[in-house]
């Protein structure tokens, strides 16, 4: 998408096109680094604990799935948000929307609802979380 600008007082003011376009940049790059975080967790967590499938893996191991997923995505979209200097503080907000639902997730666990960790669903769950934290705080996503 090319870069929208109006001038005014002589000065070039970009309108509102481009920061939508930060916006989903900064959704899809945050994203991106969760995506990788996961793939590379699974594949720790099953090299380390010897099962051939991550489906077996939350099967065998799902508290430790669950946590180890919760660190996996979170670390990385973290260290991601540091480098691009979105600030403690909004990094320490999004890593709590990203860690805060396996909390619900172990419970289902723990009280015997369900012998999965059910990772798909618990990061379907913090994608919205993380979507959500962004359109509440739409100004700091979006370079307003």
């Amino acid at each position: 998408m090319a870069d929208t600008q109006t001038v005014e007082n002589g000065l070039a003011v970009e309108t509102a096109p481009r920061h939508r376009s930060e916006f989903r940049q900064h959704f899809f790059q945050m994203l991106a680094a969760m995506a990788v975080g996961m793939v590379i967790t699974g594949a720790i967590f099953t090299t380390v604990t010897g099962v051939t499938t991550w489906d077996q893996a939350t099967i065998d191991y799902p508290t430790q799935a669950l946590l180890a997923m919760a660190a996996g995505m979170s670390v990385p979209m973290a260290a991601w948000m540091l480098y691009r200097k979105m600030g403690w503080r909004n990094t320490a907000e999004m890593a709590a929307v990203m860690v805060l639902p396996v909390v619900l997730f172990l419970c289902l666990v723990w009280f015997d609802v369900t012998k999965s960790a059910q990772c798909g669903a618990y990061c379907v769950v913090t994608v919205a979380a993380m979507f959500g934290l962004m359109r509440y705080r739409r100004s700091a996503y979006s370079g307003r």
